[in-house]
């Protein structure tokens, strides 16, 4: 199988676009009933709005148990008025909510790679119609000219895809930090490897170690500013992020990082 077939379909899979129909390898996901989600009650009223919209699709509602959209959307720091940029938004799980977040007075860019667009650009492009606040573009990542002064950058289980995918890595967050105005949020959520083991599972588990997360954005002159535990699975590090008894439950790092001020 072409490998950027086998990234384009395992990152499918994780949006939750595969149904019963499956690359080769992959087991579905189980067909469970979705377990009752609960909203912390400090949560920001404009997120709580977002997170119970009745117009986010049933199959997002399903996965909010797992994924805890409004913790990680509170640790984000996102608020109406706000311009944002989402990149791996296909699926658009996090796109919805980030869209009725910001509201009529913000924006969302969103980019994916060109490997996605047969697949996926037809369902963002219908999107975007219909969510006047949002943007979308298919562009090669080392190529891509972000607006500036912009309040917060988001790449949710897709940081790990950077090098899987020949992306210049520290370029690309050389261009994250040009991009964000002072202050600006980075917000960084994916699969963790086992500490120690650097980028040895990137390929073949779909996982990165936080630390190299960590490395590569000091290095881009960002601030850690919340590493939270929120999605941790201590017992998950060594399957294959896809597979069917790990699926949505894998131990995951939320990083927030910040512009510093001057």
């Amino acid at each position: 199988m072409d490998n950027r077939f086998r990234h384009f379909a395992a990152a499918l899979a994780l949006a939750g676009l595969l149904t019963s129909t499956v690359t080769a390898g992959e087991a579905p996901a189980p067909a469970a009933p979705a377990k009752p989600y609960v909203i912390p009650a400090a949560t920001p009223d404009y997120i709580r709005k977002a997170v119970e919209s009745p117009a986010r699709p049933a199959t997002a509602r399903a996965d909010d148990y797992n994924r805890k959209p409004a913790e990680l959307l509170t640790i984000a720091g996102v608020k109406p008025g706000d311009r944002v940029v989402e990149f791996g938004a296909f699926g658009q799980y996090f796109s919805t909510l980030l869209s009725d977040v910001v509201g009529e007075k913000g924006l969302v860019y969103m980019y994916d790679l060109p490997y996605l667009e047969a697949r996926t650009a037809p369902a963002s492009k219908a999107f975007v119609a219909s969510h006047p606040n949002t943007r979308f573009e298919i562009v090669d990542f080392n190529k891509v000219e972000m607006p500036q002064n912009i309040d917060g950058v988001y790449i949710v289980l897709y940081y790990h895809d950077l090098m899987l995918n020949n992306i210049d890595v520290a370029a690309f967050n050389a261009k994250v930090f040009k991009a964000l105005k002072p202050g600006g949020t980075y917000f960084i959520v994916d699969h963790n490897a086992e500490p120690g083991s650097g980028t040895r599972d990137t390929k073949s588990l779909h996982r990165i170690d936080p630390a190299v997360i960590k490395q590569e954005l000091k290095a881009a002159g960002f601030e850690l500013v919340e590493d939270s535990k929120v999605l941790a699975n201590a017992e998950d590090h060594k399957a294959m992020v896809f597979t069917s008894s790990v699926r949505r439950l894998t131990d995951q790092s939320v990083l927030k990082f910040r512009k510093p001020l001057k």
